[in-house]
């Protein structure tokens, strides 16, 4: 812009030198009149000159103006996209920890869900060569409940026993817990109720493991209540059901000795 400024002005200046040079010419060849005339003319068409250069100048300058506005707008759209682009930065990484959090949120949720549904989950038992299925909190009741036994505590462990069934009567531990009820009983010379729960094992389960040490035991009860005939009798069944056992071979000494 300066250049074409500075080339307006040297035409401006070049033309009033040679209205100077021109006008010397005409006052040489003509007389005052024709040469003041020449004179107006020539500075009506410098003054058009001068006149048409400043609307140049003026409309340059304005243009330019506008030129500048239009900059500055620009570059304030500029910074207002960068402001909008570093705010939609930040709300994305934002977004992306909340969803990252939420995740994690989301898996320990998962997992506690899936730990408080294991503990109600049935779990496969093996017990006395029985297989069957049971509630976590029910295995942990009997294993409670003999664990009682174990540490001699015989009265506690017939009370936790009961309890047991009571809350599981039908229970795969079922048989088992007649089993130590009546061992338990027959430890606090309890035998009428050790029989009794001894025999009420062999009603549900006849074929159960501990089936020839409940008769022995039956026989040993009976014995304690001084019922030698009852004795000789389980013993005698035991014998016969279950001939190759340890309890049946004791229960043929002991029938030996009775004779």
């Amino acid at each position: 812009m300066r250049t074409r400024f500075n080339f307006q002005a040297s035409k401006l200046v070049l033309v009033t030198l040679a209205l100077g040079a021109s006008l010397g010419a005409h006052a040489a060849l003509f007389g005052d009149d024709e040469a003041r005339r020449a004179i107006l003319d020539l500075r009506q068409k410098l003054d058009a000159t001068q006149q048409s250069f400043k609307t140049q100048v003026q409309t340059q300058s304005e243009e330019i103006a506008v030129l500048r506005r239009a900059l500055f707008d620009l570059q304030n759209q500029i910074e207002a996209l960068k402001a909008d682009q570093s705010k939609m930065r930040g709300a994305n990484e934002q977004l992306i920890k909340e969803l990252s959090e939420l995740q994690i949120k989301q898996k320990d949720v998962v997992q506690s869900v899936d730990s408080r549904l294991s503990k109600f989950e049935p779990i496969k038992v093996v017990l006395d060569g029985l297989e069957f299925q049971a509630d976590p909190a029910e295995k942990k009741e009997f294993d409670t409940a003999l664990a009682v036994f174990r540490t001699g505590d015989f009265a506690a462990a017939q009370l936790s026993m009961l309890n047991f069934l009571r809350r599981y009567p039908t229970s795969g531990y079922a048989a088992s817990s007649l089993f130590w009820i009546g061992n338990a009983q027959y430890a606090t010379k309890d035998y009428k109720e050790s029989v009794i729960n001894f025999r009420k094992l062999l009603s549900i389960a006849p074929q159960h493991t501990r089936a020839p040490e409940a008769m022995l035991a039956i026989s040993n009860c009976l014995v304690e209540l001084k019922d030698i005939k009852g004795a000789r009798k389980a013993m005698e069944e035991l014998v016969a059901a279950h001939p190759s056992t340890d309890a049946a071979q004791t229960a043929k000494d002991r029938l030996a000795r009775l004779r």
